[in-house]
């Protein structure tokens, strides 16, 4: 399991959440018809305080985080997060552990 998270995204989250100061981020699969790696299953996003955090990673002030409970979604997965400067947009890629990449 590997999260990147590059600049332009903590960026993107400071702007979104509207927060000055450091905060967390909580990453965690949704049920929401249309995943692209776990099918009807997205990622969703919230700012709250971990309780019971099974990976984390800080990035510019942010801590962002997966509990425990959520960690299969992203086992033998690297994903990584970015913004999209045109669009102001999240863009999440998944590259599987065989190394094909779902977008």
């Amino acid at each position: 399991m590997i999260i990147s998270i590059d600049e332009k995204a903590s960026t993107w989250f400071k702007k979104e959440f509207d927060f000055d100061k450091a905060f967390s981020i909580r990453m965690f699969p949704q049920y929401a018809g249309f995943g692209r790696k776990n099918k009807g299953y997205s990622l969703a996003f919230s700012a709250e305080t971990p309780t019971n955090a099974g990976y984390t990673i800080e990035i510019n002030g942010i801590t962002f985080y997966v509990e425990g409970n959520d960690v299969w979604f992203f086992e033998e997965t690297e994903t990584y997060l970015s913004a999209d400067d045109l669009f102001d947009e999240l863009e999440i890629t998944y590259k599987e552990e065989n190394h094909s990449t779902i977008n």
